[in-house]
């Protein structure tokens, strides 16, 4: 069995900003478990987010390690390439969009060895494929949720 928890995750907008959702896969050894919510108006590099964070939330053994599969460069370049840890570092100085949610991301990922892997979005990963299958449909739900932090940020 694998030691390493594997996390795939998506985010969708319909109209950017606009109704969007998130998709998310966990697998561990022979477990997977999806994740998908729909948010009344948002954008798509939010929902990108949110797919990582919801994700990491849903993880009970966080002793182990996760490698998250990512088609946003946003997220993985915002991570690996440390533009983060700047942001952090800067209080998000110059107006850089999603403080709540990358705030969010960085406390909650202290308590994770984490490492993002980028993918091409809509090809040949099935299990890329399948969470914006997830994050779609949750944008075009019904009883969608209301993203706060966006609200917020645009009023």
């Amino acid at each position: 069995m694998s030691t390493n928890i594997q996390l795939y995750t998506d985010g969708s907008s319909r109209g950017n900003p606009g109704p969007g959702g998130y998709g998310a896969i966990l697998i561990f050894g022979q477990h997977r478990k999806e994740l998908s919510q729909g948010y009344r108006r948002t954008t798509n590099n939010r929902m990108e987010l949110w797919a990582v964070i919801a994700g990491l939330e849903a993880i009970t053994k966080k002793e182990l390690p996760v490698t998250v599969f990512s088609d946003s460069q946003y997220v993985v370049n915002a991570i690996e390439k440390g533009w983060l840890k700047n942001w952090i570092k800067t209080d998000f100085k110059g107006g850089k969009k999603n403080k709540d949610l990358w705030k969010h991301y960085y406390e909650l990922a202290k308590g994770f060895t984490v490492n993002f892997v980028w993918v091409k979005g809509h090809s040949t990963n099935a299990l890329n494929n399948r969470c914006d299958e997830l994050a779609t449909t949750a944008a075009v739900g019904k009883n969608l949720l209301v993203d706060e932090g966006y609200e917020k940020e645009t009023q």
